[in-house]
């Protein structure tokens, strides 16, 4: 066989096996949560981002996030994203919809415990906190089973100019949902990484039927499953548009979250991402 024979077959293994990488295997491994944008930017009217859902679901089949002008809530669930409206109902998303923030893994849950008696939020918490203790690693949350009540808010799509989140999320709309199957998605961040992402838990709700959701405040489950799987990598993907490069971050960042994710007034501890968009 001649030497150039021998670089060809090279450079062809080369190419078959890339290529098979790329059908098969995801843009980031499962303990890489991959995030666009950051807090920070968010609360700052940032309200413009230009990643697609279709390229975001390249880097992961779970995770939450907001659309362009805040127009809805993200859900992105077993590899389908759900656009979560302010009414209360859910719709998919289309590929070419854009986000300004929002937050993906691929999840393979490493832990998973039954949840057989009726449990507050604080009380599933504290169960996961078991499950996966660590609170300097990013953690992915999924809780899937019966509600006997999930309270949700949801703002309202925002027009320029854009005000800052804490004064879109003024008056956003509650939704209530009563007996209803359904599943929690998200992340439980840790507090360091304030400004970049939420700390804390950021929980997004969708019925069983993928027509009905949420950010998710509080809940109450009567029995179902919850499951963890923790992240060890942090994938930050930043925008280069002018607003974001104009934004500024606030040395009150903390009482802006509290406001924006917690809703005015409200006592926003560790736990605490009751409200806002993303």
């Amino acid at each position: 066989m001649s030497d150039t024979q021998t670089a060809w077959d090279r450079l062809l293994h080369l190419m078959t096996s890339l290529a098979q990488q790329a059908h098969n295997g995801p843009a980031d491994p499962p303990s890489t949560v991959y995030q666009t944008s950051t807090m920070a930017a968010l609360l700052d009217g940032v309200y413009e981002g230009d990643v697609t859902v279709a390229a975001l679901l390249e880097h992961g089949d779970f995770g939450v996030g907001t659309f362009n002008g805040l127009d809805g809530e993200m859900v992105v669930l077993d590899g389908v994203c759900h656009r979560l409206r302010s009414d209360g109902t859910a719709t998919p998303a289309a590929d070419d919809d854009l986000t300004p923030f929002a937050a993906v893994t691929f999840f393979r849950p490493e832990k998973t415990r039954r949840l057989t008696s009726p449990m507050a939020r604080h009380d599933v918490e504290t169960a996961i906190g078991e499950l996966a203790p660590g609170d300097n690693l990013m953690r992915a949350v999924r809780v899937d089973g019966h509600f006997s009540s999930v309270s949700t808010r949801t703002v309202a799509e925002q027009h320029r100019p854009y005000p800052p989140l804490v004064e879109a999320t003024a008056d956003q709309a509650v939704t209530a949902f009563q007996d209803i199957h359904g599943t929690l998605v998200g992340f439980v961040t840790p507090g360091y990484v304030g400004g970049v992402s939420v700390p804390g838990y950021h929980l997004h709700f969708i019925d069983d039927s993928r027509q009905k959701g949420g950010h998710c405040f509080d809940f109450e489950i009567t029995a179902g499953t919850a499951a963890v799987a923790t992240a060890h990598d942090f994938h930050l993907s930043l925008p280069t548009s002018a607003a974001f490069l104009a934004s500024r971050s606030s040395a009150s960042f903390e009482d802006q979250v509290r406001k924006a994710e917690g809703g005015a007034g409200d006592a926003a501890g560790p736990s605490d991402d009751r409200n806002g968009s993303g």
